[in-house]
């Protein structure tokens, strides 16, 4: 978010992904580099190229030829759209075929991966240990004691606000309770100020699913815990009420019901953009300065805020949703794809890319940086809009899940945003789709 995700470039809206043994084999012709079987990797590393896979055009020419000169590897760049590249790297690891050197570790797919052995551990590479304190999301990558991916980039949820509205309706436009934020919506609705005033995207998406785990957190609770076991199951947990408090805000004609439909990345580029409603609860980092602040793209320029989470007695919390890169164990080249991994996850080229040190560095529409100390040089140099706000946020976020994300997290999510959805809908109740996510949780869990 940092920009929004998932569709092109480096796009940060939660797409979703069903992979099974037929899907596999299907792809695995399309998959890069062949039918060689790997042979456990190439130590060599000057003088050979490697290929790089992300969901994201190449840095500038200039860093790679730069990386090149320094360390004789050559970097092959290829730009694979989110859903596919999961797709593919799947198809390739099943099939023990050699596809990319390095590629995307998504944390939602750390669990799956850990539990797999499809990427090397990133901590017999690399110094991980020393980075954990720069790095606040490293945390969201490690499976079983190892590091699988290091995070590229830093993009946690945030609540963002139209300040405009807030205060045309008279209304606290840094509310510190979720009922003080609800009092405040509320009263934007009666005002007249717009019609509906929250995004909530109730479409049957990952952005439906990634919503609810940050309005959980901001209850005060925690969607499953370290062993996996749901968290959600009475009226009183927060995991509930977070599902309550959405469907509701819908049935109270807070968020547009044409939203039953909507997808993260439409409401905020057809809502939040566009100044048709007031807030998102659950928005992501960074966009307030790569799309709410861009004429091109907005009618809000200038309008949009970042606000500490409100949560259930106070301010909250955000959750982390980084992408991160890793080496896959069939890399022809894993040594030399961890020298460019450490290269491309370093503070410094991180600066560079996110243009604190001239626009000639910049990688364009690079999202916030993972390290911390890069966020810093960027906030002190003014190059981050929100940076003071998103700053402390960074420092302070937490993983979507404490025992980090079980390997059984995609058909999980399946079942959070279709129960979430058929909530919305009223087709069940809140109670009968906590239930039925609750029941796939512990049946996962139990087969995993």
């Amino acid at each position: 978010m940092s920009m929004i995700r998932r569709r092109s470039g480096w796009t940060r809206w939660r797409g979703t992904v069903v992979i099974g043994v037929a899907a596999s084999a299907l792809v695995l012709a399309g998959c890069g580099g062949g039918s060689s079987k790997s042979s456990g990797g190439s130590t060599q590393t000057s003088g050979v190229t490697i290929t790089v896979a992300l969901a994201s055009d190449a840095p500038p020419q200039a860093a790679l030829d730069a990386f090149k000169k320094q360390t004789g590897i050559t970097v092959k760049w290829v730009n694979i759209d989110w859903d596919s590249l999961q797709t593919k790297i799947s198809a390739a690891a099943t099939a023990k075929t050699y596809f990319a050197d390095a590629t995307d570790v998504d944390w939602s797919r750390v669990g799956q991966l850990g539990k797999l052995g499809w990427f090397y551990p990133m901590d017999t590479y690399l110094d991980t240990k020393s980075m954990a304190a720069d790095v606040p999301q490293l945390a969201s990558f490690t499976s079983g004691g190892h590091v699988v991916g290091i995070p590229y980039d830093a993009s946690f949820m945030v609540t963002t606000v139209n300040s405009q509205m807030f205060q045309k309706a008279g209304a606290d436009a840094a509310p510190k309770t979720i009922d003080e934020y609800t009092a405040a919506l509320t009263k934007i609705k009666s005002k007249g100020v717009t019609k509906y005033p929250l995004n909530i995207p109730f479409a049957a998406a990952e952005g439906l699913s990634t919503y609810w785990y940050e309005t959980t957190g901001a209850f005060g609770g925690t969607v499953l815990d370290k062993d996996g076991k749901p968290q959600f199951t009475t009226p009183d947990s927060p995991g509930y009420k977070a599902a309550q408090w959405m469907v509701d805000a819908l049935k109270n004609g807070l968020v547009p019901p044409g939203n039953i439909n909507v997808t993260d990345s439409q409401g905020l580029q057809t809502l939040m953009a566009k100044g048709q409603v007031a807030s998102t609860f659950s928005d992501y980092s960074g966009g307030v300065g790569t799309l709410y602040n861009v004429p091109a793209t907005s009618s809000v320029t200038g309008k949009v805020k970042y606000i500490k989470t409100p949560g259930a007695t106070g301010t909250t919390a955000n959750l982390s949703n980084p992408d991160g890169i890793g080496i896959p164990k069939e890399a022809k080249y894993p040594a030399a794809a961890a020298k460019f991994i450490d290269w491309f996850t370093s503070a410094k080229q991180q600066e560079d890319f996110a243009g604190v040190n001239g626009p000639d560095k910049a990688f364009q529409g690079y999202p916030i940086p993972s390290h911390l100390s890069a966020v810093q040089q960027m906030t002190a140099k003014g190059n981050l809009v929100g940076g003071d706000v998103l700053e402390p946020m960074l420092q302070s976020s937490k993983p979507v899940f404490e025992g980090g994300a079980p390997s059984w997290y995609p058909k999980f999510s399946n079942a959070v945003y279709t129960n979430l959805h058929a909530a919305a809908t009223g087709s069940i109740t809140v109670e009968a789709a906590m239930k039925t996510i609750a029941d796939t949780a512990n049946q996962l869990g139990a087969g995993s």
